[in-house]
């Protein structure tokens, strides 16, 4: 099965509404964590062009690594540290667009210049969160976070209901 999620369209609404009916359908007969976790980070990547695009899972309370698209990466993350950490703790989508700006920044990469991090929410728990970064600044909108926190919705109906 070889499904492409390159797109040609430079709009981003239309972007996301093209690539969330494919993105479901690619995960809808997977239960494997981390084979649709791997899968959803490549597909994110190839769709947008993401610098870093990857999960943090909730894992004897701290977030650990999980499939990812991009540079090496920070193994552990503590709650409420990091703007994945806060997200985890405070169960919401978080926008940055200066990762230099945020208090306790945990630089995994140097290069990452704004990110946003959407918690993966199923049966009132945050079972990990969905960690994107750019390397330009105020990359991410409002645009981003709506759609972002549908794939979520997809990857938790997938995997944990």
């Amino acid at each position: 099965m070889e499904t492409s999620f390159k797109q040609t369209t430079s709009n981003k609404v239309e972007r996301y509404r093209l690539f969330l009916p494919q993105f479901e359908l690619l995960i809808s007969d997977e239960k494997e964590e981390i084979s649709v976790l791997a899968n959803t980070a490549a597909a994110l990547r190839e769709a947008f062009g993401f610098f870093w695009v990857g999960f943090y899972l909730v894992k004897d309370n701290q977030l650990i690594l999980g499939p990812f698209q991009g540079s090496t990466a920070c193994y552990r993350i503590h709650k409420g540290k990091g703007v994945c950490g806060t997200s985890w703790a405070e169960a919401r989508t978080l926008i940055v667009p200066n990762v230099e700006q945020f208090p306790g920044h945990i630089a995994c990469s140097s290069l990452s210049r704004s990110e946003i991090v959407v918690p993966i929410l199923a049966n009132g728990q945050v079972k990990g969160v969905l960690d994107i970064d750019s390397n330009l600044l105020n990359f991410f909108d409002e645009t981003d976070r709506r759609y972002l926190e549908e794939v979520t919705a997809i990857v938790a109906k997938t995997l944990y209901y």
